[in-house]
Order: structure tokens, then C-alpha cells, then sequence
């Protein structure tokens, strides 16, 4: 009997070592406070809904992926996703649902091999985390996607879930340190000039869910708020929380007639004739503006595109200030500073594709005669 029991022993310990370790579970708690039980080692995942494929990247856990959603698919001519640009091969894994969260539960469950862990931003789009985490027996960690400027702590908590989860805990706090070194640099640059020193400016043509013409602006745009610009479109101290996008009226750009014009090049989408460019050289209203007149008109890179880009918005900071306080950063070469930053936080150099998949060329003057 004696003999029996140790080979039976035997036998379960053997089998147990033979385990995989995503046999073993740990339990954590997501960003929308639920607790969710995940494989102890995570090294197949699935990422839902705008932008999470993107911290994905960020984290370098792309190779963990074994589908994608019907976004990273298209063949578009006009793209200002740097997370995508760098990874090309996402075009070639197999499709789990549409774009925004719409995931389809029975392509999930046809995916081999299986994902372990199912992340999810903007959890109100689409399946319902508990919904789908039913549907398909797999685990859904749901994460923030934020403002880089007014929920900063959000987004890098969410980043430090993920690396949890996936095992990489160190690289989601250098990416989380590269973020916060950069927008404290930008802004001990430009603290303490004078509010007289301060030139008023505007931003144009911003890209929300699609391209827009000239009236479509940012008043939290954060490439101003972290070079402490004055953008003629965001109240006052105390008169309100800025709104994080508006369509203003023209007669108020008019009236505002900011000393600097920035442009979106992702209203070059709208074509020749209707861009928000096209409304600059063509609308005698704009072309009143002092701006326009002393040739004061600047491009930069678009950064809502699924979502927000973080390393675009910090790229066109840099390049912000350097028009707004050029003493100030006399050091600083905003095209390098772009592939830097995109280097670091995608893997590769991707300024020149971002440009090049628009007519207008970014960080440029805007030629308008």
C-alpha cells in the first residue's frame, strides 16, 4: 500500500512540474476597480478598443498579441498611428472584431492559440468587460486611456497594470519616467517669461474621430499647456474647465486674432478644396488675421488618431515651443526630438513616415500664397 501511494505520489508531482505556469492564477484589480483572476504568466493577450494596442507597444509586448481589431487591417493612404507605422506585421494577424471595442466573441474564441488575457480601454464601447469576459471564458482587464495633460496619473497607472500583467513591470516604469522627464523639461523652459513675452496663439484643423476644417480646435490643447502657451481658445483661470475640443465660430477666431496660427496636417484629409489650409488661402475673413498677413502660420502633427498618440503630442510640444520662445530652445532640433521620442517609445524612427502621409509637411512654416 505503502509502495502504491508513493507511486501515485510520484505521478502527481510529476504531473504537476509538467504544468504550464498559466495553469497558476494571481488576482488583481483593474482600472475600473474590478477584480479579475489572470494566469500568473501572461504571454498571449488580445488588446480592445482605442489605444490599447498602443500601450502595448509602448511596454514592448507586441510579440504577444494573436489578433488584432479591423483598424490595424486597412490600408489607409492617410495614417498617424506611430505604433502602428513601426509594426507593420499587425496587418497580418487575424481579425478578433471592429475598431472601438466592438469585439466579436466567436472570432476570439476560433483564434488559435488562445489569448490569456483580453485588455480593454474605453470599456463603455462594445461588449460590456463582464459581458464579453462570460462570452469567452477569458479574463478582461479593463485600463484608462486619458488626457496626457489633466489624468497623467491614470494613464501611467494603467501602464504599470499592464506591465504587471504581462511580466514587464520595469519597462512600464521607464516609459511612464520618459513621459514625465519630458513634459517637466518643457515646461521649466518655459517658466517665468513674462506674460507680456507671451505670444497669443491658436490651433487649427484638429483631428477629432476624422479630419476637421480650421474652427476645430483644443482649448486643453496640451502641447500649449505644457510650453504655458496662451491659446486664445482656453478661458481663463476660473472661468471654467477647458473643453478638450470645440468647433468655434470664425467670427470669434476673427475677433481673438491670435499672433500665431498652428495647423493640424490631418485636415489635409478633406482634400484641396475644403481643408482647413484651403480655408486659410481662400477665405478673406482668415486672411485678415495678423497671423496669416506676417506669414506666422506653423504646422504640426496630428495626435488623435484611435485615440490619443502620447509621444506625438510630446513631439509637438517641443516644436511649439520652439516657434513660441526660440531662446528657449535653441537646442532643441523638433524633428530629431520627434524620432527620439518615437524611438524610445514605438522602437523606431517614425517622423518622416508621419509627415509623408499628408501633402503639408510637419513642423514647417504653412506656405499660403
Amino acid at each position: 500500500m505503502n509502495k502504491f501511494l508513493s507511486i501515485t505520489l510520484l505521478i502527481l508531482t510529476a504531473l504537476c512540474l509538467s504544468l504550464p505556469a498559466y495553469a497558476q492564477t494571481r488576482t488583481i484589480t483593474d482600472m475600473a476597480g474590478r477584480t479579475v483572476v489572470i494566469p500568473e504568466k501572461v504571454e498571449r493577450v488580445l488588446c480592445s478598443g482605442p489605444g490599447c494596442l498602443r500601450y502595448l507597444t509602448y511596454l514592448q509586448g507586441q510579440n504577444l498579441i494573436v489578433g488584432v481589431d479591423s483598424i490595424e487591417k486597412r490600408k489607409d493612404k492617410f495614417d498617424a498611428r506611430p505604433y502602428a507605422m513601426a509594426n507593420p506585421q499587425f496587418k497580418k494577424f487575424p481579425l478578433f472584431g471592429e475598431f472601438r471595442g466592438h469585439d466579436n466573441p466567436e472570432l476570439i474564441l476560433s483564434l488559435e492559440p488562445q489569448p490569456q488575457v483580453i485588455f480593454k480601454t474605453y470599456k463603455e464601447m462594445g461588449y460590456d468587460p463582464d459581458e464579453l469576459q462570460e462570452k469567452t471564458g477569458i479574463p478582461v482587464v479593463c485600463l484608462s486611456y486619458a488626457s496626457l495633460a489633466a489624468k497623467r496619473q491614470s494613464v501611467y497607472n494603467s501602464l504599470k497594470l499592464m506591465g504587471d500583467v504581462i511580466g514587464k513591470p520595469e519597462r512600464a516604469e521607464k516609459v511612464c519616467n520618459f513621459m514625465e522627464k519630458n513634459i517637466k523639461d518643457l515646461k521649466k523652459r518655459t517658466a517665468g517669461i513674462p506674460e507680456s513675452k507671451r505670444k497669443t496663439c491658436y490651433v487649427g484643423g484638429i483631428a477629432k474621430k476624422g479630419p476637421h476644417g480650421f474652427q476645430s480646435t483644443e482649448p486643453a490643447y496640451p502641447p500649449f499647456l505644457f510650453v504655458n502657451a496662451k491659446n486664445v481658445a482656453c478661458p481663463p483661470k476660473g472661468h471654467g474647465k477647458p473643453l478638450q475640443h470645440a468647433n468655434v465660430a470664425k467670427e470669434q477666431i476673427i475677433a481673438w486674432n491670435p499672433e500665431i496660427l498652428f495647423m493640424d496636417i490631418s485636415t489635409c484629409q478633406l482634400g484641396e478644396k475644403a481643408s482647413a489650409i484651403n480655408e486659410l488661402k481662400t477665405d478673406p475673413a482668415y486672411q485678415s488675421l495678423d497671423a496669416v498677413i506676417t506669414d506666422h502660420v506653423y504646422t504640426v502633427l496630428p495626435y488623435n488618431w484611435y485615440s490619443r498618440n502620447y509621444g506625438s503630442i510630446i513631439a509637438d510640444a517641443f516644436y511649439v515651443g520652439k516657434v513660441l520662445y526660440p531662446a528657449r530652445f535653441t537646442d532643441i532640433d523638433p524633428k530629431a526630438k520627434a524620432d527620439e521620442i518615437y524611438s524610445f517609445m514605438v522602437g523606431k524612427p517614425v517622423f518622416s513616415m508621419m509627415e509623408n502621409a499628408f501633402k503639408e509637411k510637419a513642423f514647417d512654416k504653412l506656405v499660403l500664397r
